[in-house]
């Protein structure tokens, strides 16, 4: 599943920065850094915006684009801060095939959120995640951490209406 960028207004602090900075030069020189840098970043700042992205490229070197691919491809990456609703659906064996997949595209569908996006209010977040060890009240979705299973489609209309 492509990770999507959403337009979440950037609000790093000059802390954050200094943080970030220590850890590129603790890590400068070492073979495969960028993905000690990329997880120790994403931990300043809760996701990697792609304004962190350039700082880590003018730092080191590696091309943005380069950067952008790694954190794209890798899931333990957020390219998007959690919105103030953070939902997650699992997509691991048992909920998918219990029906999941269709969970997700409602939630997508309901609240206009790409999945893996954060809506441009910051609102809702919606991410598939791995399992979620929960198998046996599969499917199963989350929000803020609140645990909603054996779900159907049908579901998703209610659940989200705690959360307008």
């Amino acid at each position: 599943m492509k990770k999507k960028l959403t337009t979440v207004e950037f609000h790093g602090t000059k802390e954050q920065e200094e943080k970030l900075l220590a850890v590129i030069a603790k890590h400068e020189g070492e073979k495969g850094a960028m993905m000690p840098i990329l997880q120790e970043a994403q931990e300043i700042y809760g996701y990697l915006p792609i304004e962190v992205q350039k700082i880590i490229a003018a730092k080191t070197g590696v091309s943005v684009e380069e950067i952008f691919g790694v954190a794209s491809f890798y899931s333990q990456f957020k390219l998007n801060p959690d919105g103030k609703y953070a939902i997650s659906v699992c997509l691991g064996t048992a909920c998918y095939v219990k029906g999941s997949g269709d969970v997700l595209d409602e939630i997508s569908k309901q609240l206009n959120v790409p999945i893996g996006s954060t809506s441009a209010d910051g609102k809702y977040s919606v991410e598939a995640t791995r399992c979620l060890g929960a198998c046996g009240l599969a499917p199963v979705m989350t929000v803020n951490g609140e645990v909603y299973g054996k779900l159907e489609k049908k579901d998703v209309k209610d659940i989200l209406a705690k959360y307008v």
